[in-house]
């Protein structure tokens, strides 16, 4: 099941937060560690995980005078996730007690922001419109 096994990839609270922040622009080992409120070994299991994973790249900087190091960015796959990661944040600003006044903007007119599924053709689709299907690899026919 793609939801089991998305999951185990980044079912920990620090592995979304850690999302969040990388989308936020954190790009910083300490930074990560700080925001997310984790220890140092903590934030290195995670940053590791996630590089593995493809959700963000290992990027090396070096400050004058200071070794290299590296930072961590969102790869396509991590931004891929984003809306995951926003479908939360909406679902709690609406069923959770003590909602913040905190909400998902577009920067572009202001207008509050929502995460929606719509199909290929661009139509918005209803939960109970919503269907899975199995589709079969197409195999090559031998000639």
């Amino acid at each position: 099941c793609p939801v089991e096994k998305t999951m185990a990839v980044v079912g920990t609270k620090s592995a979304m937060l850690i999302m969040r922040e990388a989308y936020y622009g954190t790009t910083r080992f300490d930074d990560f560690a700080h925001r997310v409120g984790i220890t140092k070994a903590a934030t290195a299991t995670r940053l590791t995980e996630l590089v593995d994973l493809g959700l963000l790249a290992r990027r090396p900087y070096r400050e004058p005078g200071q070794r290299s190091r590296d930072e961590y960015v969102l790869t396509e796959a991590g931004t891929d996730f984003m809306p995951v990661v926003w479908a939360m944040f909406q679902w709690g600003q609406r069923h959770l007690p003590n909602r913040g006044r905190l909400r998902l903007t577009h920067l572009d007119c202001g207008a509050d922001a929502l995460v929606e599924i719509r199909c290929t053709e661009g139509h918005r689709v209803e939960p109970g419109e919503l269907g899975a299907r199995l589709v079969r690899p197409k195999v090559p026919r031998p000639e």
